[in-house]
């Protein structure tokens, strides 16, 4: 595990390479990381788009990346922290409440993002700004 932003865990996970299709995984209730499970959804994401920016204030993002590659940028107000996530490096993001992240498509014609997330999605649970908010070079 490599820590950066302060809560912010970077979990490699295992391929495993099988005939006709490979297993890729992503969680198990005893990983570093899970804090309860409240529901898991797909984020699609053209090549060049940039998502940005959300402040979850409760929920804790367990991201991954089955297909593609995506830049994740997260911010805590003092600092910026980068991660890509893809094929080759197969890992899971988490990110506490309290942290601003982006995240833009890196591959062509599009990525999936995996969110593993501890609670149900609330509007009122979660701030979005537009991506001019946060002073970022993207």
């Amino acid at each position: 595990m490599v820590e950066n932003i302060e809560g912010v865990i970077i979990t490699p996970l295992n391929i495993i390479e099988v005939k006709g299709g490979d297993v890729m995984h992503a969680m198990k209730k005893t990983d570093a990381g899970f804090d309860d499970f409240g529901e898991a959804y797909f984020s699609k994401i053209e090549k060049n788009f940039i998502k940005a920016w959300k402040l979850h204030q409760s929920m804790t993002l367990n991201l991954v990346v089955p297909f593609g590659e995506v830049k994740f940028v997260l911010f805590d107000q003092t600092k910026f922290q980068e991660v890509i996530l893809s094929k080759n490096n197969f890992a899971r993001l988490t990110i506490p409440p309290g942290i601003w992240f982006g995240f833009q498509g890196l591959h062509e014609p599009s990525s999936i993002v995996l969110n593993l997330a501890n609670l149900v999605h609330n509007e009122e649970e979660v701030v979005t700004k537009e991506l001019n908010y946060i002073n970022y070079k993207w």
